[in-house]
């Protein structure tokens, strides 16, 4: 799976690691529609540095199609709200 934290650049993350990730954004989600910026922050950073950590981040001038788009490190609780859907920032 291809991921790309906006700001950054993309990553190529193994399937496997989705269960992991897909906790994180359950929780950012709570986060956010509770409105909770500390919690909020906390699990952004940590969603962004599993991603960086399991992941093999890709050439800058590769482009491939991502299959997920997460925020940047200095994205606002409202900014990630309107890129929330249903489903989280990781489609379940």
């Amino acid at each position: 799976m291809i991921v790309r934290i906006m700001g950054e650049g993309q990553v190529k993350l193994d399937d496997a690691h989705f269960t992991e990730l897909n906790k994180l954004d359950d929780e950012l989600l709570r986060e956010v529609e509770g409105g909770d910026k500390e919690g909020f922050r906390r699990t952004l950073g940590a969603l962004l540095d599993a991603v960086r950590r399991l992941g093999t981040p890709l050439p800058d001038d590769s482009l491939e199609p991502s299959e997920l788009i997460l925020p940047s490190p200095d994205a606002s609780l409202d900014d990630v709200r309107e890129m929330l859907n249903d489903d989280g920032l990781i489609p379940g």
